[in-house]
């Protein structure tokens, strides 16, 4: 996997985090949307995030948010949906 997006994924997600007064600290396998760490107005956050840093058209996509509940899932959509 690409540690650069990992790393990138991760410092937005907490940012985030921060903004709602968790600065706990997590695992990249951890849940932060099932968990109720983040919320929902945070993953319409992610979505365009994602759109926008690395163009993935979710008008494409069979959206779930158990896709994006994690960074290790995050990773794993990015990698297999960004545009190239």
């Amino acid at each position: 996997m690409e540690e650069n997006l990992k790393e990138n994924l991760r410092k937005f997600l907490l940012l985030m985090m921060e903004d709602h007064k968790d600065n706990g600290l997590f695992s990249d396998d951890e849940s932060i949307f099932m968990s109720g760490r983040l919320d929902s107005f945070s993953m319409v956050n992610v979505v365009m995030h994602l759109e926008k840093i690395y163009g993935i058209d979710f008008m494409k996509v069979d959206f779930d948010v158990s896709l994006l509940d994690s960074v290790n899932y995050i990773e794993e959509f990015v990698i297999s949906h960004r545009q190239k």
